[in-house]
């Protein structure tokens, strides 16, 4: 502490309101009380495959909590939480589980830790969260996607697909057909929904009403044996993670099977234990294993392309990690469940 510093601590000692401001300001500007030399260092960038080979899969970054993804509390909010310690608005991800994007490539996240719903708004860099939509409290949500204006969320606990607005109101709470939902998917003008425990893909319209459902257990195509996720392509594809069946399965838009991607192994292009799936713009399959902590990477062909991550919590590890999201730009979103964080990867090309 040097000389004005010390001078400052003793006025706010003689004078409790003073002390108040000071530690307002400095929570508020730290840059306020000493200058400081920022110091660039560059990093070396994490990509895969590794160096020589050319690069396909950048890191970008972990999100462990809203500020990580640039939201920024007002200055009163932040002297708020300084006086209560309270980290209301910027609450650190528990579990985070289901992923989605709207049309305009925000993103929509589950937490089955805090059995909560997460939004994040990118270009107002704004992020909500719900624990209930007016009476009806979360049990444990699983999935989200979200579009025009209305998130869809499966809860699994609740055996239900909760609708409801921005605003928090409940639009409506699907039942009709469903036991234990566990994936979803929105498309036009409908939205599908994973069964695990009837082994089945239900279809509802956007106001929640039963359409019609695809599938059974077994282990030929078009059946299942646990399924898990799902998602849809820019062409209206369905992929679905049959988990126990160690693969994914693709059909089109109307639910008629097409082929499976990956088999069970315990080497690269097979599977564990299957968990997210998703499409990018280049009809590359990337396909998160929940044992072997990685992401798997195929052609349109169902060719293994790539593959990255491992067990761990450093950048680029993963720790039963479970859903993934890709943007129109590529940009891949996974849930790192038990490493508490969502990592963000970006498809730089080539393959």
């Amino acid at each position: 502490m040097n000389a004005t510093h010390l001078k400052v601590f003793q006025s706010s000692v003689r004078n409790p309101r003073l002390g108040i401001l000071i530690a307002f300001l400095w929570v508020a500007f730290p840059a306020i009380g000493e200058a400081k030399t920022k110091v660039k260092v560059e990093e070396t960038k994490l990509v895969w495959p590794s160096p020589p080979g050319e690069p396909r899969i950048s890191y970008v970054q972990s999100i462990y909590r809203p500020a990580d993804a640039g939201v920024k509390a007002s200055a009163f909010a932040r002297f708020g939480h300084w006086l209560t310690g309270s980290e209301k608005g910027d609450e650190p991800l528990l579990k985070p589980f289901g992923l989605g994007l709207d049309e305009n490539d925000n993103l929509c996240l589950t937490d089955t830790g805090a059995n909560a719903v997460c939004y994040l708004d990118r270009a107002k860099n704004k992020w909500k969260r719900w624990n209930k939509i007016d009476k009806l409290r979360f049990a444990s949500p699983v999935a989200v996607s979200k579009r025009n204006g209305i998130f869809f969320v499966a809860d699994s606990a609740l055996r239900s697909v909760i609708g409801f607005n921005e605003n928090g109101k409940l639009l409506f709470q699907a039942t009709n057909k469903l036991e234990r939902p566990s994936g979803i998917a929105v498309a036009s003008n409908r939205f599908l929904v994973t069964d695990s425990k009837r082994h089945c893909v239900v279809a509802f319209d956007l106001s929640g009403r039963y359409l019609s459902e695809f599938g059974k257990r077994g282990t030929a195509g078009g059946e299942f044996n646990f399924p898990t996720h799902i998602s849809l392509d820019a062409a209206g594809n369905i992929y679905v993670t049959d988990s126990m069946n160690s693969r994914v399965q693709v059909f089109d838009n109307e639910g008629h099977f097409k082929k499976v991607v990956g088999s069970i192994g315990n080497s690269s292009g097979h599977f564990s234990r299957p968990k997210g799936v998703a499409a990018d713009s280049f009809g590359h399959t990337y396909v998160v294993d929940g044992l072997f902590d990685n992401v798997q990477i195929f052609s349109s062909e169902g060719r293994l392309l790539l593959n990255f991550g491992e067990a761990g919590g450093n950048k680029g590890e993963f720790w039963l990690p479970n859903g993934i999201v890709i943007s129109r730009r590529n940009e891949i979103f996974i849930a790192d469940s038990y490493n508490h964080r969502l990592q963000v990867f970006k498809y730089v090309g080539g393959l």
